[in-house]
């Protein structure tokens, strides 16, 4: 099983993640932000700044491709469940990622956490985060793309504790 826990950097994504991975027997955190960091410091400046000129790794060509690569050796060596905490806001870049989860495990689910930009400012200050630096400033587009396209099935995390969003998420799962 694959499970992808989607939102705006500061809504709990890793939290749940975390909480998640405790109920979860076989399971494991698998957060696709690492192949992102690995490619920021092995691919050559030039074709950094040809591919991803927001300076966004997701913007890099092999990220996708690695992130279903890594979870396809992964679930096939160790035979394990994941869960995936990641921001992905490009609708595009989602259907990519979850079909090639599917493409491995047809027990692929995408759970996408909301709450409101003033809520997420806050979680990301309680965190330690600088004001205005990369997690702020991708907030309205997060919550824009959120709105828009349809990002499967979304978890509101405002007004409710940690237990009932891994409740909500474990009965989707029939768990």
């Amino acid at each position: 099983m694959i499970i992808m826990i989607n939102g705006a950097f500061g809504v709990g994504k890793t939290t749940i993640a975390n909480e998640l991975q405790k109920e979860l027997k076989n399971s494991m955190i698998y957060d696709p932000e690492e192949i992102g960091y690995m490619l920021r410091s092995v691919i050559p400046e030039e074709i950094k700044r040809q591919e991803a000129k927001t300076g966004d790794f997701q913007d890099l060509h092999l990220w996708k491709d690695l992130t279903v690569d890594v979870a396809k050796s992964i679930i096939k060596k160790y035979k394990i469940n994941l869960i995936v905490p990641m921001t992905i806001r490009k609708s595009e870049y989602l259907q990519y990622v979850r079909e090639g989860f599917k493409s491995i495990d047809d027990q692929t689910y995408h759970f996408c956490l909301t709450a409101s930009k003033e809520t997420i400012y806050e979680r990301l200050r309680k965190r330690g985060e600088a004001e205005g630096n990369w997690c702020f400033l991708q907030t309205d587009k997060c919550l824009a793309a959120y709105e828009e396209y349809n990002f499967g099935e979304y978890i509101d995390t405002e007004k409710v504790g940690i237990p009932d969003i891994i409740e909500a998420i474990k009965q989707r799962l029939n768990l």
